[in-house]
């Protein structure tokens, strides 16, 4: 497959089945809001918070579509948000999500109901 630009790629995946042809810059955006988000506690509902994770995924499906020189701009700040998220989270093999270590609201009675702990 050739490398796309990041509009390009926005429109690969979109017919693959995102809802829209997504730009790096929105879901890099949108993937820093939500570490932010789980860093000051996530309260939400947890469907929300796993439909709050698409961004990083459409991250994830997006690097092996994009050139090297876009992925070359922005894997700096992607691992720099990646790591803050390890850093926000309990890793637990799949049980709750890679929960958020700070439990409230919602999300926290839903998980330590799943049995997590903060």
């Amino acid at each position: 497959m050739e490398p796309h630009n990041e509009q390009a790629a926005g429109e690969v995946l979109h017919q693959r089945g995102w809802r829209k042809a997504f730009t790096v810059q929105e879901m890099v955006d949108k993937w820093a809001w939500l570490v932010g988000r789980v860093e000051n506690g996530y309260s939400d509902l947890v469907d929300e918070y796993t439909n709050d994770l698409y961004s990083r995924n459409w991250l994830h499906e997006a690097c092996p579509i994009l050139a090297e020189r876009v992925i070359a701009l922005w894997i700096p700040q992607i691992k720099a948000l990646d790591d803050r998220f390890r850093d926000a989270t309990v890793f637990d093999d799949g049980i709750s999500l890679s929960h958020p270590r700070l439990l409230v609201g919602d999300l926290g009675r839903s998980l330590r109901s799943a049995g997590a702990t903060d």
